[in-house]
């Protein structure tokens, strides 16, 4: 299979029009280049305990120190330039997402997934980085343990960037479109977020919160992969100082499709 074609594998239909691009702010606050991507803690911050909020959906705080939060934002920051840059994806309906999205691996765009940004410009999409593969990797391990089955076969190969700038979130949904059932990996970066966990058969409450600061890692798997979720608040002017990031937040997620 060539890099360019497209191979679709979705639910419902798109809108013509197509998503919008956009290009990234410039950050408010600068650190000095901390050149390649490099790990994390071993252990998580202390201030805040590890969490299972509910089955198979893991919360470890703290898990990306400063270092790390600032490389993968000066990564994103290379992703989101065009070709197959960032964007505000448009829904079947013609609504415009609030969030602005880039992708790596495989080019999500409501609901498919192909080779290529077929809602801009058609390019071909980015390569998933060798690094963020492995931090994925290592975050599985980390939620539940590096013996797990879940860790010992997790195979990423798609990520969804996005940035929800000051008034973006993000409506309760599945990840649906993905074969296999391997953990969806998230981290946060930038001002804090409530994201907002319903159950696998229904999108409307009882919900619980969760709330993810910069450094917090999330993964949900097991019983609970399909689990809808959504981010219907961020927090404006709560990032720590240093990210790089401009005024908002970054959400990398990462998942195993199942796709050839």
């Amino acid at each position: 299979m060539s890099v360019g074609a497209p191979i679709i594998r979705g639910r419902g239909a798109r809108s013509r029009r197509g998503g919008v691009p956009t290009a990234l702010l410039p950050a408010t606050d600068l650190r000095p280049p901390r050149g390649q991507l490099t790990l994390l803690h071993d252990e998580p911050s202390t201030d805040r305990p590890v969490s299972e909020p509910l089955p198979g959906v893991v919360h470890i705080p703290g898990w990306l120190d400063m270092d790390a939060q600032t490389a993968l934002v000066e990564q994103f920051r290379t992703w989101a330039l065009p070709p197959a840059g960032l964007r505000h994806p448009r829904m079947p309906t013609g609504s415009l997402m609030s969030v602005q999205s880039v992708c790596l691996g495989w080019h999500w765009a409501p609901y498919s997934y192909t080779r290529t940004a077929d809602d801009t410009d058609g390019a071909p999409v980015k390569a998933m980085p060798a690094d963020l593969v492995a931090m994925a990797r290592h975050a599985v391990a980390a939620a539940y343990g590096a013996g797990s089955p879940d860790a010992r076969s997790y195979e990423p190969d798609a990520a969804l960037v996005n940035l929800y700038a000051p008034g973006a979130k993000l409506g309760l949904h599945q990840d649906a479109e993905e074969i296999a059932d391997a953990p969806v990996v998230t981290i946060s970066i930038g001002d804090t977020c409530t994201f907002r966990l319903a159950a696998v058969d229904r999108r409307v409450g009882p919900f619980v919160d969760v709330e993810l600061r910069s450094g917090d890692l999330l993964v949900f798997g097991r019983a609970n992969r399909r689990i809808f979720h959504g981010v219907p608040k961020v927090a404006d002017g709560t990032a720590p100082p240093g990210t790089g990031l401009p005024p908002g937040r970054l959400s990398i997620t990462v998942r195993q499709t199942g796709l050839a």
